[in-house]
């Protein structure tokens, strides 16, 4: 009785000590958060020291104790601050918490406190500050408060590799500024375009007709004129005296058209529809850009012939709604824009750990539960907060989803233009959201005496003692392939998507499995996978569970008419050479129409042939590689430049330079800038003439960790995507087949500068007023001081540079940049404009910072 008596006065002493401000009294709104780079390179160890400065700018104080702070972070962090007052601990996934130690003291109103403590790696960019910090009360552990602010500090590194606004200026200046009337007027580029005399005038007097096969097309065209003079075009049923005729010819590539433009009118030949719209889309193509910007009475177009049709038939971008969601006017959005360009495949990643983002009629816990995120140790309710998605499930980026009734509606726009939307249902791993899901409908119908039910769509063995870790540090992301009910739950979504294509009018020719990235130890101490194993001899080992689940899936959609879809892991199989583990073509799937998404060439990886096996092997291979076409790489290495830089570092010229038939010749520099060892591609496999015949398509990839709004979604994705439909739709250029090393770079070099000049003069602008304008990246100026002047150019010629010398950003209003400036001292700054005024990066110069480094950037 003593005992207990001391611990009651003990436990009440620093109760009363730890809470000498009542939690419910202060408000974590006062709490304003910065984080800084400290030491990029802490005691030599290529780590970073950073902190978080804490400013209490309320009244209350901020007790010592008693509380914690959560946030996200793909980083890793020693446990104990070296400022002596905190401890960080992994919660699971890219969830921390903070937690005060005795060297942490009452804030008091007005007072600043720094955590500081040590990363794994170096700094490199913004994204590799913590995010979506909020703080928690030990006395109220299930609910969450948000900070007043939180802030990233400029930082002005001197790592190697290293993108200054000098560099850029270097790197600029080698484009040839091309003026706009030589420019080729229609992209991407068609296989043949010729430019002739005279012009036909587009106006509200235009007159359609189209064959029968083609009337939805010359509605879609009618609508399109509309939206350009105020005044819809009239469709008429015959071809005489229409100044527009769609016409149906048989001997044209299925996707291929001819498009005619003289005085007199303008002829569409395709022999499908999907053909005549392209037809219109590079139509689309020839209206100045400046008709998007205000409606004109009249509209002139130049007369030109031209016979197209695509390299690749799978033309396609990935968008990952599932770590951070975006709404459905942003994917009708971009959808738009896909077909403008000509894209063709829509590839949704609706589901993973973070989120399940499209409703499941029979299944309503999936959306429930599943699609949102806030603050929670347990996920009964919804997910735990992820990628900076705060406390509140009420959040705009970490809850969300598609309603049957969106979907239909984006199945819809999508299939008037063309595309094919194809839905991801990650499995086996990247499963949390799934998973956490049907554990909720288990316990509400257990808590019902359903046991029956509930364990019917269960995806995970309850006596599971399996411990992993997955990639991205989950210890409970995979489905147990080896309990029956994994497939009943497979089958059950299976068939909902169908009927939802189907109620659409949506084609649904394959459905997207995921499969990668399932971490080592699953399963290994599952009683399931015990029992199935004793029944089925082909089951040596966890690894053979791969091929039984992917050989049950493929039956369940081949069943349905449907074929299977995923990524790499999925159509390989592990094995042995010279006793280190290897992977092969798996040939148990080969022959079943499998289509792999490819993701996994990084250079130095040591799996650079990745794609070329699989094609070889006899898989139909899409190219996502990395190395080229990942749209949420940064898109340099600046501390300004948001971003992953994991794969690669990203510009516009990596998705335009990638040869899909071999990308080992235009591999010039490493995932950190360093030129390339090209040892690394000795023993190799090359693609061989079958091979590319197994080569379907290319595809850009957002994945979505660091995309938390539509601004940022267009700016990761714009103009990258012009790169990426230029590769997927355009012949192969000579500068890609030229085996004369230098008559290669010649032709490359005038192609680029071609490129960056139609962007800039003639897309970019387009963009900028197209469909309401997308938020494509400005390009950071370049600049270059020499002989007392400042010069400064612009990635894409035709945008605007605007400059100031009082130490202010640059905005719309500021002096126009048209030759090289003065300069004696202080701070001069530089920055590129859209044709709306809207601003990028800014280009800093002049006097020297504190450190006594010349300034190359600022945020």
């Amino acid at each position: 009785m003593r005992k207990i008596l001391t611990l009651m006065l003990v436990s009440a002493f620093f109760m009363s000590t730890a809470f000498k401000t009542d939690p419910v009294k202060f408000n974590a709104a006062d709490l304003h958060i910065s984080w800084e780079v400290m030491d990029d390179n802490y005691q030599g160890k290529n780590e970073a020291l950073t902190a978080l400065v804490i400013t209490n700018k309320g009244k209350e104080t901020l007790p010592a104790a008693g509380w914690k702070f959560y946030f996200n972070s793909g980083r890793g962090f020693t446990e104990n601050a070296v400022s002596g007052n905190a401890k960080i601990n992994q919660v699971n996934g890219d969830l921390y918490s903070i937690t005060p130690t005795a060297g942490f003291k009452d804030l008091k109103s007005g007072e600043s406190i720094r955590i500081e403590y040590v990363n794994d790696d170096p700094a490199v960019n913004v994204t590799d500050a913590p995010e979506g910090i909020y703080l928690v009360w030990d006395a109220n552990p299930e609910k969450g408060y948000s900070i007043g602010s939180f802030n990233i500090t400029p930082y002005k590194p001197t790592y190697q590799g290293l993108i200054t606004p000098e560099i850029v200026f270097d790197r600029n200046k080698v484009v040839t500024d091309i003026p706009a009337d030589q420019l080729p007027k229609i992209f991407p580029t068609p296989v043949s375009y010729t430019e002739n005399s005279g012009s036909f005038i587009l106006s509200e007097k235009t007159l359609i007709a189209a064959d029968g096969d083609f009337t939805k097309e010359a509605t879609s065209l009618a609508e399109s004129i509309n939206s350009l003079t105020g005044k819809p075009a009239k469709i008429v049923t015959t071809a005489s005296g229409a100044n527009i005729y769609l016409k149906k010819v048989s001997g044209i590539a299925a996707e291929g058209y001819e498009l005619n433009v003289t005085p007199q009118g303008i002829t569409i030949n395709a022999s499908t529809p999907v053909g005549a719209f392209y037809g219109i889309q590079s139509l689309k193509s020839l209206v100045p850009f400046a008709a998007y910007s205000k409606k004109e009475k009249s509209i002139q177009l130049l007369c030109v012939a031209v016979k197209d049709e695509p390299r690749f038939p799978h033309r396609a971008v990935m968008l990952d709604v599932a770590r951070n969601f975006q709404p459905k006017s942003q994917v009708l959005k971009l959808i738009e824009a896909m077909s403008l360009y000509k894209l063709n495949v829509l590839h949704l990643h609706l589901t993973d750990d973070e989120g399940w983002r499209i409703e499941i009629p029979s299944l309503p816990e999936l959306t429930s539960v599943g699609s949102k995120r806030g603050h929670t140790l347990d996920s009964k309710h919804h997910l735990p907060a992820s990628h900076g998605s705060g406390p509140d499930v009420n959040n705009a980026t970490g809850t969300g989803f598609y309603t049957k009734a969106e979907y239909i509606e984006i199945l819809r726009y999508a299939t008037d233009r063309h595309i094919i939307v194809i839905p991801e249902i990650e499995t086996p791993g990247h499963a949390r959201a799934s998973i956490k899901a049907m554990d909720a409908r288990y316990d509400r119908l257990m808590a019902e005496g359903k046991k029956d039910e509930a364990v019917k769509y269960l995806l995970r063995d309850l006596d599971d003692k399996s411990e992993y870790r997955s990639v991205q540090y989950w210890n409970d992301n995979v489905i147990n392939v080896s309990v029956p009910s994994t497939y009943t739950f497979v089958e059950t979504v299976v068939d909902d998507l169908i009927g939802i294509y189907k109620e659409a009018g949506a084609p649904l020719p394959t459905i997207h499995f995921g499969g990668d990235e399932v971490p080592p130890h699953v399963w290994e101490k599952s009683p399931a996978y015990l029992a199935l194993k004793a029944t089925h001899p082909e089951i040596q080992g966890t690894g053979d569970l791969w091929y039984y689940f992917y050989g049950r899936v493929n039956q369940i959609l081949k069943a349905k008419g449907i074929y299977l879809s995923g990524w790499e892991e999925m159509a390989l199989r592990k094995t042995k050479l010279d006793g280190n583990d290897t992977y092969v073509p798996n040939p148990d799937l080969a022959g079943e129409h499998l289509h792999a998404d490819v993701w996994n060439n990084v250079l130095g990886g040591g799996q650079e042939d990745l794609a070329y096996k699989l094609a070889n092997g006899g898989y139909k291979v899409v190219l996502t590689c990395v190395t080229n076409l990942y749209f949420d790489m940064a898109n340099y290495k600046s501390f300004d430049e948001p971003g992953y830089y994991w794969g690669a570092f990203l510009g516009i010229d990596k998705f335009y330079s990638f040869i899909p038939y071999d990308y080992f010749k235009n591999a010039d520099v490493d995932r950190n800038g360093a030129p390339i060892n090209q040892n690394i591609f000795l023993g190799k496999q090359r693609l061989t003439d079958y091979g590319k015949s197994n080569i379907i398509g290319l595809q850009g990839a957002l994945w979505a960790e660091t995309v938390k709004s539509t601004d940022r979604m267009d700016y990761m994705i714009f103009p990258r995507l012009l790169g990426l439909a230029e590769r997927a739709w355009a012949q192969d250029p000579t500068w890609a087949t030229e085996k004369d090393g230098i008559k290669a770079k010649q032709d490359y070099q005038q192609a680029w500068s071609t490129f960056l000049n139609v962007l800039g003069k003639r897309e970019l602008p387009r963009l900028t007023y197209f469909n309401g304008g997308y938020n494509y990246r400005v390009p950071k100026p370049g600049i270059n001081l020499q002989d007392g002047k400042y010069s400064s150019n612009v990635e894409f010629p035709g945008l605007t540079i605007r400059y100031t010398t009082n130490g202010n950003d640059p905005d719309a209003g500021s002096k126009m940049y048209t030759g090289p400036v003065d300069y004696k001292s202080g701070i001069i700054k530089f920055r590129a404009f859209d044709p709306k005024g809207r601003g990028g990066n800014v280009a800093t110069g002049g006097e020297e910072t504190q450190t006594g480094k010349k300034q190359g950037s600022t945020l």
